[in-house]
């Protein structure tokens, strides 16, 4: 179960206060904007792009960098498969999360551990537009001229054992996600970059089930 946890968390977990993100000003009508972002993300059933991901640890000098193709789909379904360096599958469908590992497959309720709960749950909320909505995190909007940032600060006891801040930059022309980065307690982070975009395309339901 531990093993699983802590898979999960390096897959998806990193950032300074959003206040001092150079290039981004407080949005003044907060309302408007969810509204908007809301009315977005209603619009969009599925979602698939490729994927960077850069591991900063402070042990180390160098990024920890992989690639790989994401694709989400409503509701509750998300693939990350990571392609480089290595081959590392993770899936969320509804209430289980399956990971492989090369021969090696480990599939779990979410219902079995309250902090996997809330870790599956902030997974599909950052791409599917609810992330606002999550009470586990107090939220505040930012933004430039291209992209809308949305800072994310844990208020539960399990979520700020893991993280200190989570940062999602939408895209300002479909308010679909850009990036996410998030810093855990430490200071660790991962930033994940999103590419080539695209919005309800035709993605099977095999797609979120491990073979």
């Amino acid at each position: 179960m531990r093993k699983i946890i802590v898979s999960f968390c390096f897959c998806l977990a990193g950032l300074v206060s959003a206040a001092q993100e150079k290039g981004f000003t407080e949005v003044k009508d907060a309302a408007a904007f969810k509204a908007a972002f809301a009315n977005a993300s209603a619009g969009i059933n599925s979602f698939r792009a490729d994927f960077v991901q850069e591991k900063n640890l402070s042990l180390l000098s160098e990024k920890i960098k992989s690639a790989g193709k994401f694709s989400f789909k409503k509701e509750n379904k998300v693939r990350m498969e990571y392609r480089q360096p290595f081959d590392y599958l993770l899936l969320i469908n509804g209430n289980y999360v399956t990971i492989k590992e090369g021969r090696k497959t480990n599939t779990i309720s979410v219902k079995s551990n309250k902090l996997f709960q809330k870790i599956n749950q902030l997974t599909v909320d950052c791409v599917s537009g609810r992330a606002l909505t999550n009470g586990d995190f107090q939220s505040a909007v930012f933004e430039s001229a291209v992209n809308y940032l949305l800072q994310l600060t844990p208020q539960t006891k399990e979520l700020k054992d893991l993280f200190s801040s989570i940062q999602i930059y939408l895209d300002k022309k479909d308010y679909t996600v850009a990036k996410i980065n998030m810093v855990e307690k430490g200071g660790d982070n991962t930033l994940i970059i999103f590419s080539q975009k695209e919005i309800n395309a035709n993605i099977p339901d095999a797609l979120f089930t491990a073979k």
